[in-house]
């Protein structure tokens, strides 16, 4: 838990992807993931976190279903959205937060 406060607090904008291996909607966002991080390169970090494995951590955050994005920059949660994304509408909203 302690380390995931330290992945947020970074100045720069921490896309945190809630997700679960039998999630279909999180597979189809994986390869957008990728394709998101190699435009923006160190404008963002990106993390998936599997709710199954980090369940405690997706009940402090009050996820109810997957994915689950938040964007977080210096520890502060500035946005979040459930469901598939386009890469280009999510790469205007990280954007909106650099």
């Amino acid at each position: 838990m302690s380390k995931f406060s330290e992945i947020i607090n970074k100045t720069a904008p921490v896309l945190v992807d809630f997700y679960a291996e039998w999630c279909g909607p999180c597979q189809v966002m994986t390869p957008v993931l990728k394709e998101v991080k190699d435009e923006l390169k160190d404008k963002v970090s990106i993390f998936k976190i599997n709710v199954d494995n980090n369940s405690q951590l997706a009940r402090q955050y009050h996820v109810r279903g997957v994915p689950t994005f938040m964007i977080f920059k210096e520890g502060k949660q500035l946005w979040r959205q459930s469901g598939i994304i386009e890469k280009n509408e999510l790469i205007n909203i990280i954007n909106k937060f650099s």
